[in-house]
């Protein structure tokens, strides 16, 4: 069963030797993420397992490493070479130890395909996950994805779900929709959703920010 979650996003300049002199936002959010990994630990789990989106649905083991050098500092984390995707990546440099592994799930994978990933993850004991998800890309003019009039409004619907720790409502997320808008994290808020299942749990928002039209949520379910 899942006993606990923690949600943080995965910007590269949440590293600090990307970020240089970029919005002092992205200290809050450090400290967010920082403070819900440790809710998490707190919870005790028996299995903790890294969930974030990529090109495909694999498992990679829990000394896996990642590197940023694709955005431009070779900062690295884990062991060995860097094979670990970007969400995963950040949430090992996060997370700054090894999880018992890290689940990478299709970006585009169907909804049914990401709950039913999650109930088989739920189904291996206390299981905790840290899944890394990042929101719309489209909130302003700015953004990476321009702006959208659509995506305030999704933003805000998962920004609720999460701080209401309501399955449900990531369950339906629509992924044309969220492929339209961007939202980097609809198929790994949604194997939360399949992990949590009918379970019920304390939700709490600890950060919900946007510095560059991209929406950085952190939250914890208990």
């Amino acid at each position: 069963m899942l006993v606990a979650a923690a949600v943080c996003p995965h910007p590269p300049l949440i590293v600090p030797e990307l970020a240089g002199a970029a919005a002092p936002e992205l200290d809050e959010l450090r400290a967010a993420c920082a403070r819900a990994i440790a809710e998490l630990r707190a919870a005790h789990p028996d299995v903790l397992v890294v969930v974030g989106a990529a090109p495909q649905t694999r498992v990679y083991g829990g000394r896996s490493a990642g590197s940023m050098a694709p955005w431009g500092v070779d900062v690295r984390t884990g062991h060995g070479e860097p094979t670990l995707p970007l969400p995963l990546t950040i949430g090992r440099w996060l997370l700054d130890d090894d999880p018992d592994r890290f689940q990478a799930v299709a970006a585009d994978a169907s909804p049914a395909a990401c709950l039913a990933l999650g109930r088989d993850l739920a189904a291996e004991g206390r299981v905790g996950l840290l899944v890394m998800a990042d929101g719309s890309a489209c909130l302003t003019e700015k953004a990476p994805g321009y702006y959208d009039p659509a995506a305030p409004p999704y933003q805000e619907m998962i920004v609720r779900a999460i701080a209401e720790a309501d399955a449900g409502a990531l369950a339906a997320l629509d992924p044309g929709k969220a492929e339209r808008l961007w939202v980097g994290g609809r198929a790994a808020l949604q194997v939360l959703a399949g992990a949590a299942g009918e379970g019920r749990y304390d939700g709490r928002l600890l950060a919900d920010i946007a510095p560059y039209g991209v929406g950085y949520v952190v939250g914890v379910w208990r």
